[in-house]
């Protein structure tokens, strides 16, 4: 609910056109055992952000950057059986996207 509660009260703040970026997980789409807690907790932020880029006023985006396991942080891969780890530049790459693009009410998936 952190993310949540930062848009609900930032909105009143951010300046006109601002944006906003949160942060999800590979695991929306591709749960793993023992994961079922944060494959909701992400999937419920991508639902706030498609909800709220159809609320928001004076042209504030929002949108969301989800990453595989990152390549450098081996210490949870363990936690990831199978997924491919994604390199810093890329999720990078994608938060760039979200500030910088013209996009609203998207999910950007860095696999």
């Amino acid at each position: 609910m952190g993310q949540v509660n930062l848009v609900l009260i930032g909105q009143h703040y951010i300046n006109k056109k601002g944006s906003f970026t949160l942060t999800t997980g590979v695991l929306t789409d591709q749960p793993v055992l023992s994961g079922a807690n944060p494959s909701a907790t992400n999937g419920a932020v991508e639902a706030f952000v498609r909800a709220a880029a159809i609320e928001l006023e004076n042209g504030v985006r929002i949108n969301a950057v989800s990453p595989n396991v990152v390549e450098a942080a081996p210490m949870y891969f363990p936690y990831f059986p199978g997924h491919l780890p994604v390199t810093m530049e890329r999720v990078v790459y994608g938060y760039l996207k979200s500030v910088l693009g013209a996009g609203t009410g998207q999910v950007i998936k860095v696999h």
